[in-house]
């Protein structure tokens, strides 16, 4: 199969690549620079220059697949940033893969879309949209994903995966971040919400499941087996780079509002660098989120590939 990954350069496309390249697919990347177009050639893929919000159908002739991982997911940014990269790139990928008569179009969404700051516990596909949505990357990534799903038909099937908390070997967020603040880290009630977690393999299995197998138009959750506690997978994602997090902690009741408070007053300011703490950020960690694969296991095929155990192992290896 011709596969076209967009975010090639970035930690989930460039494990896609290099899944899709092993598993025998002839794949195509979108590379924005000079710099791009050699780090998705070195992962496996053809770069194909173009940039996300104007790929023109021409950039996916004889494509039979695409995969979308480009997105804004940075910590801080406007409106106009969020919607541009997330919801305006993707419905401008939907119409040139149509035109280009791709036939498989596989989105890498995320849980966030149905995150407002409350708790999601086992949540399965049934589960709404929130009505009111309090985060901007939570409300474009589930525009985005509406989209999506809405594209789908006869010729043009659409299909969206939800990883929680993407993890693995060149992850630029959350281990980075993790042992960037490891000085002044602290944990939000103890650590002791629930999650559910997806090692970048697994996640690169259900993509490749994604290309021929799924219902058109369905959103699919995918996780590693089991779940966790904040606090005990955390910790041991900064035990390897050898870092030890520290035992204090803080009531998320009163971080939440703080963090939404000094947001305000961040964007009231103009500032363009994020406030100490996000709102996002604070819900995020202290609130518990876990999700139900079971869909994806039936509809899919999808099984984790690796362990968590495998994951931080290999992962102490690197260091």
């Amino acid at each position: 199969m011709r596969v076209f990954v967009t975010g090639g350069s970035g930690f989930v496309g460039g494990h896609a690549i290099e899944g899709l390249t092993a598993a025998g697919h002839e794949v195509f990347a979108m590379a924005r620079s000079d710099a791009s177009a050699a780090k998705v050639r070195g992962y496996g893929a053809k770069p194909v220059t173009c940039s996300l919000g104007a790929v023109r159908p021409e950039h996916l002739e004889g494509v039979d697949a695409v995969v979308h991982c480009a997105a804004f997911v940075e910590e801080w940014g406007t409106r106009a940033q969020f919607w541009e990269a997330n919801v305006e790139g993707t419905t401008q990928l939907l119409s040139a893969a149509r035109d280009a008569g791709v036939k498989r179009f596989v989105h890498i969404g995320t849980e966030a879309a149905l995150f407002d700051g409350h708790p999601l516990v086992d949540v399965d596909e049934s589960t709404p949209y929130p009505a009111r949505q309090r985060f901007l990357y939570s409300e474009t990534k589930a525009e985005a994903e509406r989209r999506v799903l809405a594209a789908d038909a006869d010729g043009f099937s659409t299909v969206s995966l939800r990883p929680r908390l993407v993890w693995g070997p060149r992850d630029t967020s959350v281990l980075p971040a993790v042992v960037r603040m490891a000085g002044s880290w602290t944990w939000l009630d103890g650590g002791q919400a629930r999650t559910s977690t997806c090692h970048v393999q697994n996640l690169v299995r259900a993509i490749e499941l994604a290309l021929e197998q799924g219902r058109g138009g369905e959103a699919y959750f995918v996780a590693d087996a089991g779940e966790t506690s904040v606090r005990e997978f955390i910790g041991a994602l900064a035990r390897t780079q050898d870092v030890e997090l520290p035992d204090r902690s803080l009531p998320g009741g009163l971080v939440r509002p703080v963090a939404r408070a000094l947001e305000g007053l961040w964007r009231l300011v103009g500032a363009s660098s994020p406030p100490p703490v996000t709102h996002f950020a604070a819900s995020m960690m202290s609130r518990s989120i876990t999700v139900d694969a079971s869909k994806a296991a039936r509809e899919l095929g999808y099984a984790p590939v690796i362990s968590v155990e495998e994951g931080l192992a290999s992962l102490g290896n690197l260091a």
